[in-house]
């Protein structure tokens, strides 16, 4: 027995040993395998999501089939009737299970394409602040401070420069004096043009006739009725 007992232990022991490497080596290779990307976890949930519209197709037509089929036997075949209603109920329970699935699968692929977005965006980020740090270490405070001092004092040199360039030359007169020699040359005008008496063209005088009088229709004076008052005077006197 004890010879038994050791020819088992022996085997137990030597299975155990060839067991243990693989074990370990199994263990070592999941270590070593990484998960999948997000781009392929993506790209297959997409597979999946084509997958299972295919058999929501498949399944929409089984059911228009077993419909067709019970209105087709009604009440003269109620048995094949029946069972066309069962396995359309049964299709319908498949469809709706699929569209639970495609529901959470449509979610986490969502999840994960926004998840990488975000990831993305925080690397183009983090390249940005540090090409961002990398411009600033080059630059020098008290260097920016004397170069803004350096443009100032030049422009202030270019506004001295246009300002002598543009200054006139010559006497300068007194622009009050101007303004009331102006006014004295005004008014004299003023005066001058009030003095003329406004000629009236030939073309603009009235032309209505005045009444033609003779002569010897004219009027009498006044001195000449004295006069022929005197000769009368004479002529009674002279008879």
């Amino acid at each position: 027995m004890s010879k038994i007992s050791k020819l088992f232990k022996g085997s137990s022991s030597s299975s155990s040993s060839s067991h243990y490497p693989s074990s370990s080596k199994s263990k070592h290779g999941h270590r070593s395998r990484t998960g999948p990307t997000p781009q392929e976890a993506i790209h297959k949930l997409r597979e999946t999501e084509a997958m299972l519209a295919k058999k929501q197709d498949f399944l929409e037509n089984k059911i228009e089939q077993e419909i067709m089929i019970a209105k087709k036997n009604g009440l003269k075949n109620k048995r094949a009737a029946l069972q066309a209603l069962k396995r359309k109920k049964r299709f319908e329970q498949q469809l709706t299970q699929i569209d639970g699935t495609l529901s959470t699968i449509e979610f986490q692929r969502e999840a994960l394409e926004n998840a990488n977005t975000n990831t993305e965006v925080l690397k183009t980020m983090g390249y940005a602040a540090k090409a961002i740090k990398g411009v600033h270490q080059n630059m020098d405070l008290d260097k920016i401070d004397s170069l803004m001092q350096d443009i100032t004092e030049s422009q202030e040199v270019a506004q001295e420069i246009c300002d002598a360039i543009s200054r006139p030359f010559g006497d300068a007169f007194d622009e009050d004096e101007l303004l009331a020699e102006l006014a004295e040359l005004e008014l004299e005008d003023s005066m001058t043009n009030m003095g003329r008496v406004p000629s009236v063209p030939a073309s603009k005088l009235p032309t209505s006739k005045l009444p033609s009088t003779r002569p010897s229709q004219r009027t009498p004076s006044k001195k000449r009725v004295e006069d022929d008052d005197d000769m009368q005077m004479l002529a009674a006197w002279a008879v």
